[in-house]
């Protein structure tokens, strides 16, 4: 007892594990105390026994396992954990209580696996059982299978899933073990019981007595369904409702839980794979020739194909084998075979054949013309297996292509297939659209010839009546008489559908689900009637009495029976009076006007019951009729034909009779408004649609083109009265078109117009219909619909009306708006190409070589672009294209992509039958590797949805099987692509749930973007499926998966889309649209109303401020993120929840981004009256927008950003400052979206970022914008500098945070960025800086790179000339100081700089700034500016250009009156110098402008022609001549090849330009200054022009050519003769280079021969050492080898003649002219020269002692002594005071004449000041040389500033304006690079003044020539802008003049040093 003692004292849990089995035992009972002792389910009690409950039930001790059993059994029933033990206890169950021989613990142990079956784990108690089935212990087997079968009979098959016990159940038949068969038998009659027949297949092939045994069972069972008896714990209110019954004692049948849906035996079975059991040489075989062999495959597939369920494969080939034998094999024995293998293909892979369905029907359709009765039975057998695979609408064109075939038998059958087919159908899956065009067909086929064709056609409209009912199929049936439509009621009579439901049809059962359905929103008054057919009416329909005399759109239209003439006449006679039927054909007018008035006084009295229609219209139609010759008669007529029709019931009968006449006078001038009311009144009765056919097709049967014009005049606006529903565009299209190739404008004008209204209806598709006009007519058409463009067509004001009782008469069919566009698709002409898709194509498309294959596929894409529209019938080429969807060549498989993509444009709606077969292979390579593969599918994918819709892709298991795939790309983009189109869908197919176990695998995917599209997919998964659906799926889930899955449905159900409501039909606001239905949501409406009245923010004290110290103190997450996390939208909604209204939380969080919108309008409309609360949650909404800155809808941010201006301005109203928390969680959001793509979304956000510095310091915004230039995004950088700079003008240099240099130097980094728009706002912000601080910038921004800095001194100088417009806000006061008084109408006038905003500020409207900003100028800059200019003169206008005088400006010291004359164009006050005015005149020469151009050479002319004046064009004459040649190339290269210029204005400019420089070159001294790199160009430019080919062209062209050629001749005469020289040759080896055309280098060879002739008078002129350099340069490029290689020997000869008269004629002096070739010694030309001199013997130079062109020195080589003594003698005068200047001047002309000698030993020890000295004087000379001749003094109106420098006055202003230092700063700079004393470049030093002084000529290109003074003419322009910017209004003058330019250079580079220290 002992020992007992110690393990009593034990809890008991451990009892229940001690190793004592009396322990165990009394641990077991206590425990069983214990559980059923605690009463909460969940309590923590429970846990302690998880991993013990196990071991109660495989106790080794008998005795004490009963009471662990017992146990097990009370802890499961009571834990609320016990499920999570099922498995392991299950499984000790089976294999250690199943066992034993106690029947007491099997007994628990059954009771143990049925109580885990109620608390909900059935699956996994199951698959236990099943695994106990293959022990090998018997006891175990019997024990299983019993308790199977407890289970199946306690919770039914709803619980327990039968396809898996079906499945063991025949293994159990053949067990050797009677006890296991026996028990085996009890479950099979179990299952019989619950699924009845569905049992038998899958037992066919157990043991006949077996069988028999079972059958005798079976029929015992009672007929009545079992029901389930025991149910799970979530089928609480199911077993209430069950004792419910049973206590009652009910028997009725309402309620099975059990038989909600019978099971399909189809499920039960096992799929067998039969492709590999195919014979090996089947497909040789089916080819054989002989029929045997082909026999012997056919029996081989029939025997696999009876298998009832086949496995999932490629079926292709072998479909494809077959087909051909059906369809092309003449044995009809083997075509019966093959049919019967389709069958059984079709019936085993059920919905998986329905790939292939469509390229088997037609075949099975044509073959249908066999008689023999065995064929057409397994035809019909397998066209019938085959549409159970498929819908009608796949198949309903190849039916319909086969509805017309000539032979009866295929038409007969064919019907008789669609009266099966409708039999399968229900009236959702038989809708309106599909049916309507086989009835048109079945009505075609009731006046067949053959009775059984019509008998067929009979009974297909039979069985859709039945089907649909009566009142769906009656409107295609208003033309059939009553004995017609009585036969198609008989054959509807005997129809039995499957099942024996009543469906749609007729009697009761009709009245019934009438009165279900909902009333359907009421639509516009439309016709229902089919293409050419009659309008929606039987031929007599019964109406109730009460609507008897009312109009809808199924009486309007009757057809009455066409009657005699002599019952006209007597019905006539009974309503109309005798005299007016006596009149009616009178031979005098009067009486028939008579007549007719009597008529219409009749007409309007009648009643329309009593007005019989056609019987008074035949009497209108009598003799004379419609042949009527007086027009009050006619038009009296017609207007009686309008009341008939108004008043009574008319009849398209009626209507026939006079619609004739009535066309014929349409076109009448005065008849034709009457005619056409007439028309529009038939329209009224006898609908649009068939009225309009009628009148478009008589019209075109007559000639009269009037009638036609305005019969289509009248349709264009009777469709704008009636609408377009009805309107059959085919019936009338081919005359339209005939319209439009009318002769007659009316007529074409007409069409086009018609055409513009049909846009209004049908849009861009219209347009196809005439994509093969004529391209003239196609732009008319083009251009009406584009007047179109946008307008929406207008609502109709005619047509029947309907009330709410005869809607009964129309059905409303749900998607004919949806559908719209489609059935004006489905208008289109289409081609079939099938018979272009050979079998040649389909070989190649599948050829091994690849470059076939691509050949094919381009054959492919070129028939369906030829074809442009095409049927649904493609022959082979489906399968085809599906198998290069896995081409291995990528290249192929996007070019696949891309015809699949042509495809779906070219098919349109006909494409949906290719889903199965083409669509799903796409979905498959999305999951390709490369992206570019998966964009292109993705592509196709989208475009193929658009056509198809989505019901197809959904239909069936093609798509789970897709997501089956482990592929991450696939999952993704399918996941991805379904979550962007559920939300879009009403419905589903109830198919969608077979994805939703691959939805949850991909939940738990190892990818993490695949887990994230999953998470997005499961809202619009459960939108569709249910909540409660998609919980049930996670059943089969491990338990782990299954709580994550169960956690996201949660959260996904909280976000769960709302289903799109259904389309608003149009008109459905009038009259009644309600019934219940309709009440309901206005209640709802009401409610919710309520609840918005109130507040939609709460104002909560101090709650902002807890949120901000909760993230500081790291509680709640910090707002920062790339992309916004679940965790921070999670967050954000709990801090919401406290102050904001629940339903505005609810539509902010909302998935539909249409109710975000709401929320920011209701958001908007409270900001004014919540302002306080707005500002209390401000934070919160802030982030609540960010978030919405990371959508991609643009709707959305729009109204954001509407909302956020409203906020910023408030906030502004209300003085509230932003404080950090708040602008740091949404500042750099915005920021973000200033890059966006959309200039208007840029806009708004530049406005926002102005308006937020309003509440928020600038100078804590410019860090976020210095942030947002680091983006990637360009335009994001671009417009992050642009305010940047914006920022800089408004708020100066204090605004950049860290520190102005820090900012400044990441700002300079983007000048060299990629992306133009980033470069140039970054120059912008910069030149911004420049304006704020100026040259302090370029410190600020640290190294630039030369490029960068380049651009940014030009962007700098650019800005400083630009004028900017006035400040949008200026004070009166500094207005009227800063406005100029007079002058107000010239065109640029500028004011001071001061004032100009930048262009960046221009760009800001609101600018908060104004000039007041800027730092003042202090004083010292004035004081030194007046020093430096005088600018006291008054305003004076500047005369016109080409009436320019120059005379007062070369007259000294007088000064003239001002002169008032007409202000020019270009100037708006007198040029302050002479050197300006040329400049700028000069400037104009290059203008693009050709009359600018002309104008500014008249100028020059003038002042050439004159000799007195000819001379201050010196120092002018290379930027002249540069100006004119960059205008030849401008007429060269563009104004000549643009035809659209006057050819005469060339003419006219080549005229003055060659006028102009035949003026200066006549001019010997002007002519001379040209420089020798301008020449070169110059006779480049002219020679160019002489070979131009269209000069000749032009009239006159040879004159101008002989100008050119006097002008060269010129030009070679009078320029300095070395400089034109040495131009030739330069320009004859660049001609040789360039390979120019050999025509040039003659012609300036030719030139040269011509200077060379001259050369004797010429040659004292000639700096011959600069020739000789030149030609050894030549030679250097040419060596004598090379030249004499050239095609031709002319440039040898020229070159040797040069030299050898130059030789002639200064003999051996020559070789000392070779001073400027470097290594002379390896010259060619030093040898060269040495032969010539040496075989010249006596030659002697004619001249020894030469003068250069100044004259003054000699030239003769000197001793090195000698030049030494020379240089000492010159230093010693420089340095003494008396002689300096004398001794510069003999160092300057040494210099220029001994180029070589080294100054270096004299200026080595001097002093830098001595060095400076020595550099400025010689500086001075030249510029004094270079400028002789030059106007030194002016005078004029104004002030002229000295050419260089002068003594300045004190600048005085008459308005004591402040101009800007920067202006005059500019000013100063250029008279400093005029003086040499700043170098252009900032990073170039000074040279030292050895190389200074070095004047070795260098021969500059032509280009750098050309750069050169392109230079010098910006920087004259830019000294005329700056000096006329400077002027003021003083009336007085002032001119003092300085005499020598050198005199003021030492003071005015002391000022010049103050300015800069000043300005630091």
């Amino acid at each position: 007892m002992g020992d007992d003692s110690e393990w009593m004292k034990l809890p008991i849990d451990q009892k229940c594990e001690h190793k004592v089995w009396k322990a165990r035992l009394n641990g077991y009972e206590e425990a069983l105390k214990l559980f059923q002792r605690i009463e909460d389910e969940k309590s923590p009690e429970w846990g302690k026994y998880l991993g013990l409950v196990k071991k109660f039930v495989t106790e080794s001790n008998a005795v004490a396992q009963l009471k662990g059993l017992e146990a097990a059994l009370a802890f499961i029933e009571n834990a609320h954990v016990a499920g999570k033990t099922t498995g392991e206890v299950v499984s000790g169950v089976v294999t250690k209580v199943f066992n034993q021989p106690k029947a007491r613990a099997k007994e628990l142990g059954t009771d143990i696996c049925l109580m885990y079956i109620e608390i909900e784990k059935a699956e996994v108690v199951q698959d236990e059982l099943l695994k106990g089935l293959d022990n090998k212990n018997p006891k175990i087997v019997v024990a299983c299978i019993e308790t199977l079968r407890k289970a199946l009979s306690e919770f039914g098959s709803k619980i327990v899933t039968l396809k898996p016990v079906v499945k063991i159940l025949p293994k159990q038949f053949e067990s050797r073990e009677k006890a296991v068969r026996d028990e085996a038998k009890l479950l099979a009659v179990e299952i019989y019981k619950w699924i009845r027949d569905a049992l038998r297949p899958p037992l066919q092939n157990i043991n006949s007595v077996q069988l028999k045994e079972l059958e005798e069972e079976w029929v015992k069972l009672p007929s009545s369904p079992p029901k389930q008896s025991r149910f799970l714990r979530s089928q609480q209110d199911l077993k209430a409702k069950f004792e419910q019954q049973q206590a009652q004692g009910d028997q009725s049948d309402g309620f099975l839980p059990g038989d909600e849906t019978a099971v399909d035996p189809y499920e039960l079975l096992e799929a067998v794979e039969i492709l590999s059991k195919l014979p090996k040489d089947f497909y040789d075989k089916i080819e054989a020739k002989k029929w045997q062999e082909r026999k012997e495959a056919l029996e081989a597939v029939e025997t696999l194909s009876k298998n009832p369920k086949l496995e999932n494969g490629d079926y292709g080939d072998l479909v494809r084998s077959l087909k051909k034998v059906v369809g092309k094999d003449a044995n009809v024995m083997l075509v019966t075979l093959a049919a019967k293998c389709l069958a059984g293909l079709a019936a085993g892979l059920r919905k998986k054949f329905g790939t292939y369905a469509g390229h088997v029907v037609p075949t099975i359709l044509e073959k249908f013309k066999e008689k023999k009765p065995q064929v057409v039975q397994a035809l019909q057998e397998a066209i019938d297996a085959v549409f159970l695979t498929t819908t009608l609408q796949n198949l309903s064109e190849d039916i319909l292509a086969v509805m017309d075939n000539k032979n009866p038998s295929i038409k007969q059958q064919a019907s008789l297939f669609l009266a099966r087919a409708f039999r399968h159908c229900t009236q959702a899956t038989l809708p309106k659209s599909i049916l309507k065009p086989f009835c048109a067909a079945f009505l075609k086929q009731v006046n067949d010839s053959a009775p059984e064709v019509r008998d067929a056609a009979f009974e297909a409209l039979g069985t859709a009546m039945k089907v649909v009912g009566e009142k769906a199929v009656n409107p295609f049936l208003a033309d059939l008489d009553k004995i017609k439509l009585d036969k198609i009621k008989e054959c509807a009579d005997k129809v039995e559908l499957p099942g024996g439901k009543k469906a749609g049809g007729g009697g009761g059962g009709e009245k019934k689900a009438a009165a279900k359905a909902p009333p359907p929103a009421e639509a516009p008054a439309r016709s229902s009637a089919p293409p050419k057919k009659t309008p929606a009416a039987a031929t007599k329909v019964k109406l109730e009495p009460h609507s008897a005399g009312k109009t809808s759109t199924c009486c309007i239209g009757l057809i009455s029976q066409e009657l005699q003439l002599e019952v006209c006449e007597e019905r006539a006679a009974a309503v109309l009076p005798a005299s007016c039927l006596q009149q009616l054909d009178s031979a005098n007018w009067k009486e028939r006007l008579a007549s007719m008035e009597e008529f219409q006084r009749a007409v309007e009295t009648m009643d329309k019951a009593e007005m019989p229609c056609q019987a008074l219209v035949r009497m209108l139609a009598k003799k004379p009729g419609w042949k009527e010759t007086n027009f009050q008669v006619m038009q009296l007529k017609l207007h009686v034909v309008a009341l008939i029709a108004q008043k009574g019931q008319f009849s398209k009968t009626s209507a026939s009779v006079v619609l004739d006449g009535l066309v014929d006078k349409v076109g009448d001038v005065k008849c034709g408004g009457n005619a056409k009311e007439a028309l529009t009144a038939i329209g009224e009765a006898c609908s649009l649609p068939w009225t309009a056919e009628q009148v478009v097709s008589m019209a075109f049967s007559q000639k009269n083109p009037k009638n036609q014009a305005e019969a289509l005049n009248w349709l264009a606006n009777a469709m704008k009265e009636f609408g377009f529903a009805g309107i059959n565009v085919k019936g009338f299209i081919n005359n339209v078109k005939t319209a439009l190739g009318a002769t007659n404008p009316a007529v074409r004008t007409a069409a086009i117009t018609l055409l513009g209204v049909m846009y209004l209806y049908m849009g861009a598709p219209l347009r196809m219909f005439f994509e093969d006009e004529k391209p003239a007519l196609l732009a008319q058409i083009d251009a009406e619909f584009e007047k179109m463009q946008g307008q929406s067509p207008p609502a109709p004001i005619r047509g029947a009306k309907k009330t709410g009782v005869e809607d009964e008469c129309d059905e409303e069919e749900q998607d004919e708006d949806a559908g719209a566009g489609q059935d004006i698709m489905d208008l289109l002409p289409r081609t079939d190409i099938s018979d272009k898709i050979t079998s040649d194509l389909v070989a190649k498309i599948g050829d091994k070589n690849w470059k076939i294959r691509k050949e094919g596929l381009d054959e492919a894409a070129a028939i369906i672009s030829e074809a442009k529209f095409i049927t649904a019938n493609m022959g082979e080429l489906p399968l085809a294209l599906k198998g290069r969807l896995n081409d291995s060549n990528k290249i192929l498989v996007q070019q696949t992509l891309s015809i699949l993509q042509q495809l779906a444009t070219a098919m349109g709606p006909g494409l949906k039958q290719h889903v199965k077969a083409l669509g799903i292979p796409i979905i498959t390579v999305l999951g390709d590797s490369k992206p570019n593969v998966r964009t292109a599918a993705m592509a196709t994918l989208q475009a193929w949805v658009e056509q198809t819709g989505m019901k197809e892709w959904l239909e069936g298991e093609d798509l789970s099987e897709e997501l089956k795939r482990e592929n991450p790309f696939l999952r993704q983009e399918v996941l991805g692509w379904l979550a962007e189109k559920l939300p879009t869908l009403r419905t589903v197919p109830g198919d969608l749930m077979f994805c939703v176990p691959q939805l949850y695998a991909c939940l738990e995917d190892r990818n993490g973007d695949v887990r994230k599209k999953a998470q997005d997919a499961l809202p619009t998964f459960m939108m569709h499926l249910g909540f409660d659906k998609m919980t049930k799926a996670t059943g089969k889930l491990k338990p782990a998966s299954k709580d994550q899955v169960v956690a996201m449905l949660d959260k996904a159900r909280a976000v769960m889309p709302a289903k799109p409501a259904a389309p608003a039909k149009a008109g459905g606001g009038k009259g009644s649209a309600g019934g219940a239905a309709g009440k309901k949501p206005p209640a709802k409406g009401i409610k919710e109303d309520e609840d918005k009245s109130g507040p939609i923010f709460v104002l909560v004290p101090n709650a902002k401020e807890q949120r901000i110290k909760e993230e500081k103190q790291l509680k709640i997450l910090k707002w920062n993120f790339l992309t916004p996390r679940d965790e921070y939208v999670e967050q954000l909604k709990a801090q919401m929840s406290t102050c904001f209204a629940k339903w505005l939380q609810d539509e902010l969080f909302h998935f539909d981004f249409q109710r975000h919108v709401k929320a920011i309008g209701v958001m908007i409309e409270r900001l004014d009256c919540e302002s306080d609360a707005t500002i209390s949650c401000l934070d919160l909404i802030l982030k609540w927008f960010t978030l919405r800155f990371f959508d991609t809808n643009t709707t959305v941010l729009m109204k954001v950003l509407e909302y956020l201006k409203l906020l910023f301005a408030m906030l502004n109203r209300e003085n509230y400052h932003l404080n950090e928390y708040e602008a740091n969680s949404f500042v750099p959001y915005l920021i973000l979206k200033v890059g966006e793509s959309k200039d208007v979304v840029r806009k708004d956000v530049r406005a926002i970022l102005t308006m937020l510095c309003n509440v928020y310091p600038a100078s804590k915004v410019f860090p976020f914008l210095m942030d947002g230039t680091k983006s990637k995004n360009s335009k994001q950088r671009a417009e992050c500098l642009e305010e940047l700079g914006c920022l800089i003008e408004g708020y100066g240099m204090n605004v950049c945070q860290p520190t102005p240099a820090k900012s400044l130097k990441e700002i300079a980094v983007h000048i060299g960025d990629r992306d133009t728009s980033v470069r140039n706002a970054a120059l912008n912000t910069v030149v911004a800086v420049y304006n704020v601080c100026g040259d302090q910038v370029y410190k600020l921004i640290g190294n630039l790179s030369e490029k960068d800095m380049s651009m940014l001194e030009e962007r700098i100088k650019r800005s400083a000339k630009k004028t900017p417009a006035p400040p949008a806000k200026q004070s009166a006061s500094e207005r009227s100081q800063r406005e100029h008084p007079t002058n107000p109408s010239a065109t640029f006038l500028r004011k001071p700089a001061q004032e100009d905003p930048n262009k960046l500020n221009q760009a800001r409207q609101n600018a908060q700034h104004s000039e007041s900003s800027h730092p003042s100028i202090p004083k010292e800059f004035q004081l030194d500016l007046d020093m430096i200019e005088t600018d006291q003169s008054r305003v004076s206008e500047l005369p016109d250009l080409v009436q320019h005088k120059l005379d007062e400006l070369l007259e000294p010291i007088m000064i003239p009156e001002p002169k008032m004359r007409s202000v020019s164009p270009h100037f708006d006050e007198l040029h302050n110098s002479t050197a300006s005015t040329i400049n700028f005149v000069i400037s104009q020469v290059a203008s693009g402008d050709i009359n600018t151009s002309i104008q500014a050479l008249a100028q020059i002319d003038e002042v050439l022609r004159q000799e007195d004046k000819a001379e201050v064009m010196s120092g002018h004459i290379d930027q002249f001549l540069i100006a004119t040649l960059m205008q030849l190339r401008l007429i060269y290269n563009t104004h000549m090849a643009d035809d659209r210029l006057d050819k005469k204005d060339i003419f006219k400019l080549y005229s003055c330009i060659i006028g102009n420089m035949l003026s200066l070159f006549s001019m010997e001294s002007l002519a001379r200054e040209a420089s020798m790199g301008v020449l070169k160009d110059l006779m480049h430019g002219l020679i160019t022009l002489m070979l131009d080919g269209r000069v000749e062209d032009i009239e006159d062209g040879q004159q101008l050519i002989r100008s050119v050629n006097l002008l060269v001749v010129r030009v070679l005469e009078k320029s300095d003769q070395t400089n034109i020289l040495s131009a030739l040759l330069v320009l004859l080896q660049d001609s040789l280079i360039s390979l120019d055309s050999p025509m040039f280098s003659e012609l300036v060879m030719k030139c040269l021969w011509r200077m060379i002739r001259f050369l004797p008078e010429t040659i004292n002129s000639i700096n011959l050492d600069r020739i000789l350099l030149d030609v050894h340069n030549f030679m250097k490029v040419f060596p004598k080898e090379k030249l004499k290689q050239l095609k031709s020997d002319v440039p040898h000869r020229t070159l040797k003649t040069l030299l050898h008269t130059l030789c002639k004629l200064t003999g051996a002096k020559i070789l000392d002219h070779l001073s400027m070739i470097e290594n002379r010694n390896e010259s060619e030309l030093e040898a060269h020269l040495r032969r010539v001199v040496k075989h010249s013997g006596n030659l002697s130079g004619l001249k020894t002692d030469r003068g250069n062109e100044k004259g003054g020195l000699r030239t003769d080589r000197m001793s090195k002594a000698k030049v030494s003594d020379i240089l000492s003698e010159i230093f010693k005068k420089i340095g003494s005071k008396e002689n300096t200047k004398e001794g510069l001047t003999e160092l300057y002309e040494y210099k220029q004449k001994y180029s070589d000698a080294d100054l270096e030993p004299f200026l080595r020890n001097t002093s830098q000041f001595f060095q400076s000295y020595v550099e400025r004087g010689l500086r001075m000379i030249e510029s004094e040389r270079e400028g002789k001749g030059r106007i030194q003094t002016s005078t004029g109106t104004n002030q002229i500033i000295p050419q260089h420098g002068g003594d300045t006055g004190p600048l005085s202003s008459n308005n004591g304006e402040e101009l800007k230092p920067a202006v005059y700063y500019e000013r100063l700079k250029i008279l400093r690079q005029r003086q040499g004393l700043e170098n252009n470049s900032r990073q170039q030093q000074r040279a030292p003044i050895s190389s200074l002084l070095s004047s070795k000529p260098s021969v500059a290109s032509s280009t750098d020539m050309l750069h050169s003074k392109l230079s010098q003419l910006k920087e004259s322009r830019e000294l005329y802008q700056q000096e006329h910017n400077a002027h003021t209004h003083s009336p007085t003058h002032a001119h003092t003049r300085s005499a020598s330019p050198s005199a003021n250079l030492d003071d005015l580079k002391k000022r010049l040093e103050r300015i800069k220290s000043n300005r630091q």
